[in-house]
Formats: structure tokens, C-alpha cells, sequence
């Protein structure tokens, strides 16, 4: 079973950015989706960004468009990234690594069971 640890999280200024991994325990070629996830104090747990194997991603309608969240991926090291620029307070969550796949249309990704522990992210005004 796959197994994922995400890391990099921290307390950051408004306005400051983090890089934060995901590093996954076998070949993410071989895996056929993988999505980051958060969950803001109080709220439901929403995804963020997926990538299929091909390396097409998929961005949620809530950060579409901010240019603000880049996800990416190091298929040698099995590690998936997820860059968030110009952090807002609102952005301050726990994120989550999950391991899915993918479906038709444009909301293609769909969540598995395997889940990180998270990361904490938290902005200050």
C-alpha cells in the first residue's frame, strides 16, 4: 500500500510563500492520480490541485485562476509538490497528500483512502 508523508509547512507571514512535498513511498509514475488536499480550522477538507500520471493537472474552481498554487512533481525522487505564492491568511489550513485517480470530465480526480498526516500552514496578517 502507498504510503505518504507531507512536510514543509510553518508559519509564515501574509504575502510570503511555501514549498510544501509529498513524499510518496513507491513510483508516482506508476500511481494514477495523487491530489493535495486542506482542511481550515472549522471546514471541510477541500482539494486544491491534482496531477494525473501523464502530469496533467487540475486545479479546484477555489484556487483556479489566483496563480497563487503550483503543484508539480519529482518523478525521481517520488516527491509532489505543491508552491503557494503571495499566502493569505485564509490559506491557513492543514494540507493533505492524498492518493486517488482520475475520471472523465473536468473535475477528473477522485479520492483513495491513503492519506498523509498533513501539514500545518498557517498565515499571520
Amino acid at each position: 500500500q502507498v504510503q505518504v508523508k507531507e512536510s514543509g509547512g510553518g508559519l509564515v507571514q501574509a504575502g510570503g510563500s511555501l514549498r510544501l512535498s509529498c513524499a510518496v513511498s513507491r513510483s508516482i509514475l506508476h500511481i494514477n492520480a495523487m491530489g493535495w488536499y486542506r482542511q481550515a480550522p472549522g471546514k471541510q477538507r477541500e482539494l486544491v490541485a491534482a496531477m494525473n500520471s501523464f502530469g496533467r493537472i487540475m486545479y479546484a474552481d477555489s484556487v483556479k485562476g489566483t496563480g497563487r498554487f503550483t503543484m508539480s512533481r519529482d518523478n525521481a525522487t517520488n516527491t509532489l509538490y505543491l508552491q503557494v505564492d503571495s499566502l493569505k491568511p485564509e490559506d491557513t489550513a492543514v494540507y493533505y497528500c492524498n492518493q486517488g485517480w482520475s475520471r472523465g470530465g473536468s473535475n477528473w480526480y477522485v479520492p483513495g483512502s491513503t492519506w498523509g498526516q498533513g501539514t500545518q500552514v498557517t498565515v499571520s496578517s
